[in-house]
């Protein structure tokens, strides 16, 4: 059976509830919109895959985590996208520190249709219109809140709920690592 999948950062309950926050005035303004009830993270990756390939994921992401030191991470501006993702932006430290190991994590999963983030935000919404972007942005002007990025998670689309929920958290430890390869599946 294949399952939808994804690898992210969670922040901490603070940040959470920040975003859950931002996101219900967005929607008081604008209306209903998509990620509108997804937890608030960081998305490293997003893939299908059996149960079979999802074990030998699990044990790459638990090797990797092994590895990574814990990363102080502040968010400190909005964005957008063309697509119409509006976002809450990490400060240009906090992005060169994340960036590295959403490539090693991406690198290492060497997965068919695996679909790499490689710009570090926080969705507040997606597929916003250029007017709701616009909304977006006035109501939203200054942030300056931060996390301690100290693990992981695996997450799996919930088809009744219709949002992804966490299977796995993967704690980093800071351990030295020799390289490890990717295996193909």
């Amino acid at each position: 059976m294949e399952g939808h999948y994804s690898v992210a950062f969670y922040p901490s309950e603070t940040v959470i509830a920040q975003v859950k926050g931002m996101k219900e005035r967005l929607s008081d303004k604008v209306g209903w919109f998509h990620s509108k009830n997804s937890v608030g993270h960081i998305t490293v990756c997003e893939f299908k895959a059996s149960d079979a390939v999802i074990e030998k994921v699990k044990q790459q992401l638990t090797r990797l985590a092994d590895g990574f030191e814990p990363v102080k991470v502040r968010l400190t501006n909005f964005g957008s996208y063309p697509n119409g993702a509006f976002f809450i932006a990490p400060d240009a430290i906090s992005k060169s520190n994340l960036k590295p190991i959403m490539k090693r994590i991406n690198d290492t999963l060497i997965i068919k249709n695996l679909h790499k983030s490689d710009d570090p935000h926080l969705s507040i919404a997606r597929r916003l219109t250029p007017e709701h972007i616009e909304t977006a942005y006035k109501m939203f002007t200054e942030i300056d809140t931060h996390f301690l990025c100290e693990s992981m998670v695996l997450r799996k689309f919930n088809e009744t709920i219709k949002q992804f929920e966490v299977t796995d958290t993967f704690p980093f430890q800071g351990n030295p690592q020799k390289e490890i390869q990717g295996t193909l599946f």
